[in-house]
């Protein structure tokens, strides 16, 4: 099976999910990460070097914990030829255990970006900063919803919308008070009103200069404000050839930079947070029907879906985090298969005895394989969304659109 973008995301996040957690008891954690541009030979000597120095270290265990993390990256990086085209990541060394325990941990990754600077580091957490940054969604959005009396700024990053700031404007509305003139009553009302859009803009310019491939912004609002906002000259210039459009909403707070991203669909068909929405929206149609229409859920149910070739979309949560695992009972002598939680032990479904674990795969994983085999599309749904979130709670993070209806009355 060759692995499609999504689940090498997947795979890598979990990774580094898991690697987050290790911690060593002194700087007995080596990382190492090797640039494309970087010969293999080169790397080795400068192992040798680190090696030859190591053996400086007063405290005996860390002087040993070091020196054989070294001769373990060394003896693995001999099985590479050359260095793969986005780099190597060597993540090596002893986690503390329980008491004065320690294990040892190795790590080979080969990054899904490539890896710009040679770095060695000796510490007590792995350095993952460089890994990290690569599960930065790239597709980034700048929204601003605004009216004159409200104004919200916030940023869409890949599927998740983040709320900056809120404004009130605390502009006075458009009547006579303690007898001012007419002129000097509205020159006030439009000097609070500059300073307000002033405000709204220091922000935005702060916020999403720093964002170098801000890919658009997007302008809402309920009234003409989110036009007169945007053709002036608040916005950085920079900022201003960025803007997409400007876009009718109800709302001007964070309901109102949904709305935006909901109302923007037709502009932005291609973003992935609007197609999360419409195949999460298909499944709730047919979710609706009487007959349940195109709509499954429940693993069961879409496990045997699957092997029929019924499941044309599979709709899997990122937030999903369980593993299948395949098992043999010593008490009763049962074999079977079962999805469990992480770390959670496994009971005979006959007995109810503790298994014997014969083969254990993230259930993620095990769907896509599965899924492949039988030409069905799998889309990952943010936890971050309505839908995702609903998906999360509602259906165990699991749901199909189907190709046609199977069981009873199909």
């Amino acid at each position: 099976m060759t692995k499609s973008k999504d689940l090498a995301r997947y795979e890598f996040k979990k990774q580094l999910e898991e690697i987050q957690s290790i911690k060593g008891r002194a700087t007995e954690l080596i990382s190492l990460y090797v640039p494309p541009s970087k010969r293999v030979s080169d790397v080795t000597n400068y192992l040798k070097n680190e090696y030859a120095q190591s053996s400086n270290i007063k405290s005996r265990t860390t002087r040993k914990n070091v020196m054989w993390a070294i001769e373990s990256i060394s003896g693995r990086l001999k099985t590479f030829k050359s260095i793969p085209e986005n780099g190597l990541v060597f993540l090596v060394g002893h986690r503390s255990g329980s008491g004065d325990q320690t294990e040892p941990v190795t790590y080979v990754i080969e990054p899904p970006e490539p890896i710009s600077t040679f770095l060695y580091r000796c510490d007590s957490r792995f350095y993952l900063e460089q890994l990290e940054d690569m599960l930065v969604e790239s597709e980034v959005y700048g929204l601003i919803v605004i009216d004159r009396t409200e104004a919200t700024v916030g940023i869409l990053n890949g599927k998740r919308i983040e709320s900056l700031k809120n404004f009130q404007s605390r502009i006075m509305g458009k009547h006579r008070q303690g007898g001012q003139s007419a002129q000097r009553f509205e020159r006030l009302i439009e000097i609070a009103a500059h300073e307000y859009y002033k405000k709204v803009a220091d922000l935005v310019n702060e916020a999403f200069l720093t964002y170098k491939d801000m890919k658009g912004i997007l302008i809402g609002g309920p009234g003409a404000t989110k036009d007169f906002f945007t053709d002036k000259d608040y916005l950085h210039h920079e900022l201003k050839k960025k803007v997409i459009s400007t876009i009718d909403t109800g709302y001007t707070d964070e309901a109102g930079l949904r709305e935006l991203v909901e109302n923007a669909s037709k502009t932005l068909e291609d973003l992935s947070i609007v197609k999360e929405k419409k195949l999460m929206k298909r499944f709730f149609n047919e979710l609706r029907k009487p007959d349940g229409g195109l709509s499954s859920y429940g693993e069961e149910e879409i496990r045997q879906a699957l092997v029929m070739g019924a499941v044309d979309t599979l709709l899997i949560s990122e937030g999903l985090s369980k593993h299948r695992i395949e098992y043999s009972c010593p008490e009763c002598e049962n074999t079977g298969s079962q999805t469990v939680e992480k770390k959670k032990t496994a009971k005979c479904s006959e007995c109810g005895s503790e298994v014997t674990v014969k083969s254990d795969k993230d259930i993620v994983t095990e769907m896509f394989e599965t899924a492949d085999t039988y030409g069905t599309k799998i889309e990952m749904i943010s936890v971050d969304s309505e839908e995702g979130e609903m998906l999360m709670k509602a259906f165990n993070g699991l749901a199909a659109i189907l190709r046609f209806r199977t069981g009873e009355g199909s």
